[in-house]
This record gives structure tokens, C-alpha cells and sequence, in this order.
């Protein structure tokens, strides 16, 4: 017995060992950790239970007959997360690159499948060349296969990617179907195709960082969430993101206790909002005065930035923030941030969690780009997300909310079940001076007259009396109150129940 004791230790050892010291070397020397490395620094010490340890692959062809390695390139299994079950799956660059046969496709899906029966967050480490040369349309049948879990799973159970490495062709798809995508610095890059394709077809030079790097992702075209410094920011982040989520659609999301007074006032609002109506100011300020602890998730900083979303907990309950960002763009609502907070939104109704909406937006955005960019069609992506949503949502608005942004701002109308406004606010279809411009046409000549009328529709106007006369605002508030009226929503609305008319699934204006 101790013979074959012996034995299967050996044969464990040498699967640790994936593709060698020599290429785990070569991975050290890129910044990299291994995959096994990055799951010991993502999961609870010790909980890590591996499965498919020995699975290898089955292709003969092209000299792959002897040149087999325990694992097949990706390390699988599930383990905890502050206690909590998650399964994950970590390519292993060391062994053939990462690339994806319809082995390593298998020990892929059978963790998917197991998380949709338990119930349990999937997480997947992307450092990977694409799909297996040798293997042809077999590996190209194994990323099919995923990519129908992926889409399953959507809305089931939380899907996190996190991209390490290389990640191209097949491989950034099932990513992309995904809830979050997450990059580190310098040492991942995400593209359908590398530049040596690009410069054959486009006959274009670019770089791989320049063709997928972050600044193209998490900057430019919004499909990376974020990116971190390195491997262990990334790691801790995502163990930070996994503490507000549920396991699932079938429970709520985790309340933790909180040591920060839920009826806290903040006197320092109450001064937040200048007396400029032009001049900006910091909406991140006043996410972090009323969470609790100051402690905010962000999703997408570098992206879109005219707008903030992210989590946070009020009274130790996760919720979901959206908040229009003064600071960048006046907070007008434009292609990208409406894609942004829809997709957002969306995500949080899915899994329960309930909206706080922060409003200061002077509209959406004029111009020839974003009319023929399709601004119509993706601003209705967040109207369409926020109407569609049936947990709480309780809207704040602090200044300007203007024109149809006021309405798909998670307003009254669209369902927002508990509106508030800051005296600062202002409701109306558009700023006092370009009303009057259109309704006194013919006084603009004028200036005295026009600064009467100005004043005139400033009175009427930039106030938010006019909404809560007709019960479109339930309550104008003062602003060092604000963490306070929110718990007491929050409370107000655990019992909620709110249901969609029955339909196959939604038709979402893409």
C-alpha cells in the first residue's frame, strides 16, 4: 500500500509542477505568478479542493502523442472565499500556452456545471494562447461549450474573469459574456485577433498592449471592468468584489455587521453642492460620506467616468451605486456611461441587490458623434435597465435633473420607489438660459428683458418644489440627513415584491 501511497504523491507533484521550472521560471520573470500561485492567493488558506488533477489531452496528431502533461493547461476545482464557496478555473501558461483542447475544455465545464447545481460564484484566471493548434475544430467545439454555460449562468451565478495573460481569439469570449472583467497592468492584453493578423489583413503595425492592452480596455472600450497593478492587487480585489455579492440568484446578497451608525449625519453635505450652478463637484465625496466606513466598490473608474457605479453597504447590506459625476462632462449622460450603468443596473437586479441613485445630470449629450454613434438606441439601454428592475431603488437627486435624463435617471415614473431631492435640486426640462432663449425668441435682443425672464424661470424652475407638489419627489431633504433617509428606505423596502409581466425573456434595445 505505501508503494502506490508513494506513487500518487508523485504523480501529484509532478502535476503541481505543470510545465516545469523552467517555464514557471520564464513566468516569474514576466511579473506572472502561475496558476496554481494565484489560486493560493485568491482562496481561504487551505480550501482549495482540486478536481481533474490528471486529466490530459487525447490528440495523437502532429508529435502531441508524446508530449502529454498531467492537467492539460488549466488547474480547476472550488474552495472559499472568506469562508463562502466559489469555484474557480486558472489557465496555466506553462503547460502548451494555456491553449484550449477539448480536454482542458471539459475540466472547464464540469466547473461550471457544478457551481449552476450548487449554487456558487465561478471565477476564471485567464493567461492563454487561444485554442489548440493541433486539436483543430475539437477545440473550437470546447469553447462553443463554454460559451453556452457562460450564457446559462448569466443571471444564475455570479461570473468574475480576470485577465492575467494573454487572451485571445475564443478565449475573450466567454470573458465577455461574463459579469465583470478584471486586467492587470502591462502583463494581460484581450484581442480577437493578434497583430500579426491585423498587419496581414489591415496592414496596420500595432503592438499587443496597443491592440488589447488595459488603456484600451478599461479606458477606451469599456469591455475590461478595471485593472490592477499586478497579480496580487487583482486577486485581493476580486476576494473584496465576491464579499458584496450573493452565492446566487437564490439568496440574498451577504449583510455583514457594520460598526458605522446607520442614522450618522454628515454636516459637510450640506455645503457639497456650490452655489454656481456651473461649477462641479465631486460625487465620489458624497458616496463616501454616506456607505458605510467610506468603503466603495467601484466598477469601471477609468471608463465613462461622466458617470460612477459600484458597490457599497448601507447598515451592512451590499447595495448598488449610480451616480451622475458633476466633475466630468457636467455629468451628461452620453453613449458610454449609458452602457455603463445599464449594464450595471441590470447586474444588480439580477442578483437582488438594491439601487441608490445619486442624480446631477444636465441632460444627455448634443452632437453629430453621438447621434450617429447611436445615442438614442444605448441611451434607451439604461432607461430600458432601470424601468425593467424590480429591486428597491431609491433615487437621490442633488442638483440638476434635466430633460428625459431626469426620467431614466431612476425617476418616479419609471418606478423608483422612493425619490428624494436636495433643496440644491433642480427639475425642468433644461437649464433656465436655454429655455428662455426658446420660449422668448423674440426678446433676445433684449438683455434686460431676457435676465427678468431668466429669473423668472429660475423661480419657477430650479427649485424642487414643482415635482414634489405633484408627488413625482416624496420628500425634499436636507442633504446632512442623506445616510439616514436611505437606511430608513432601505428598511422600509426589505419586504419588496415586485414582478414583470410574464414573457419568454425581454428584448432589451440592443
Amino acid at each position: 500500500m505505501k508503494h502506490i501511497l508513494a506513487e500518487l504523491e508523485t504523480r501529484r507533484e509532478q502535476a503541481r509542477m505543470g510545465g516545469g521550472e523552467k517555464r514557471i521560471a520564464s513566468q516569474h520573470a514576466k511579473g506572472k505568478l502561475t496558476a496554481r500561485e494565484r489560486i493560493d492567493l485568491l482562496l481561504d488558506e487551505g480550501s482549495f479542493e482540486e478536481f481533474d488533477m490528471f486529466v490530459e489531452h487525447r490528440i495523437n496528431e502532429f508529435g502531441m502523442a508524446d508530449n502529454r502533461v498531467m492537467g492539460d493547461g488549466v488547474v480547476t476545482g472550488w474552495g472559499r472565499i472568506n469562508g463562502r464557496t466559489v469555484f474557480l478555473f486558472s489557465k496555466d501558461f506553462t503547460v502548451f500556452g494555456g491553449s484550449l483542447s477539448s480536454a482542458h475544455a471539459e475540466k472547464i465545464l464540469k466547473v461550471q456545471r457544478q457551481a449552476m447545481k450548487v449554487g456558487a460564484p465561478i471565477i476564471g484566471l485567464f493567461d492563454a494562447g487561444g485554442a489548440r493548434i493541433q486539436e483543430g475544430v475539437a477545440a473550437l467545439g470546447g469553447y462553443a461549450d463554454i460559451f453556452l454555460e457562460n450564457t446559462l449562468a448569466s443571471g444564475v451565478i455570479p461570473q468574475i474573469s480576470v485577465i492575467m495573460g494573454p487572451c485571445a481569439g475564443g478565449d475573450v469570449y466567454s470573458p465577455a459574456i461574463t459579469d465583470f472583467i478584471f486586467m492587470v497592468k502591462d502583463t494581460s492584453y484581450m484581442y480577437v485577433t493578434g497583430p500579426d493578423v491585423v498587419k496581414t489583413v489591415t496592414h496596420e503595425d500595432v503592438s499587443h498592449e496597443d491592440l488589447g492592452g488595459y488603456r484600451v480596455h478599461a479606458m477606451k472600450s469599456g469591455v475590461a471592468d478595471g485593472a490592477f497593478e499586478n497579480d496580487l492587487e487583482a486577486l485581493t480585489q476580486v476576494r473584496r468584489l465576491v464579499d458584496f455579492l450573493p452565492l446566487s440568484n437564490r439568496e440574498k446578497p451577504p449583510v455583514r455587521e457594520s460598526y458605522d451608525e446607520p442614522g450618522r449625519e454628515e454636516l459637510s453635505l450640506d455645503t457639497l453642492v456650490p452655489a454656481n450652478p456651473n461649477k462641479p463637484y465631486d460625487m465620489k465625496e458624497l458616496i463616501l460620506k454616506v456607505v458605510d466606513e467610506a468603503d466603495f466598490f467601484e466598477i469601471s473608474p477609468d471608463f465613462a467616468k461622466n458617470i460612477v457605479v459600484g458597490f457599497a453597504r448601507i447598515d451592512g447590506r451590499p447595495v448598488g451605486i449610480v451616480a451622475n459625476q458633476p466633475q466630468v462632462l457636467a455629468g451628461v449622460l452620453d453613449i458610454d456611461s449609458s452602457r455603463k450603468a445599464a449594464r450595471f443596473v441590470r447586474f444588480c437586479d439580477c442578483f437582488e441587490i438594491p439601487l441608490i441613485t445619486f442624480v446631477d445630470v444636465p441632460g444627455f449629450m448634443p452632437g453629430t458623434k453621438q447621434e450617429q454613434g447611436g445615442l438614442i438606441r444605448h441611451g434607451a439601454k439604461l432607461l430600458f435597465a432601470f424601468a425593467e428592475a424590480t429591486v428597491p431603488k431609491i433615487t437621490i437627486i442633488t442638483r440638476k435633473a434635466y430633460g428625459g435624463a431626469y426620467d431614466v435617471m431612476s425617476s418616479k415614473h419609471i418606478r423608483g420607489d422612493i425619490n428624494y431631492a436636495w433643496p440644491s435640486a433642480e427639475i425642468a426640462v433644461m437649464g433656465a438660459k436655454g429655455a428662455v432663449e426658446i420660449i422668448f425668441r423674440s426678446e433676445i435682443g433684449d438683455a434686460d428683458a431676457i435676465a427678468a425672464r431668466t429669473a423668472e424661470y429660475q423661480a419657477q424652475f430650479a427649485n424642487p418644489f414643482v415635482a414634489a407638489s405633484r408627488g413625482y419627489i416624496d420628500d425634499v431633504i436636507m442633504p446632512h440627513s442623506t445616510r439616514r433617509r436611505i437606511s430608513n428606505a432601505l428598511r422600509n423596502l426589505k419586504g419588496k415584491t415586485l414582478s414583470n409581466p410574464w414573457k419568454k425573456h425581454d428584448n432589451i434595445p440592443l
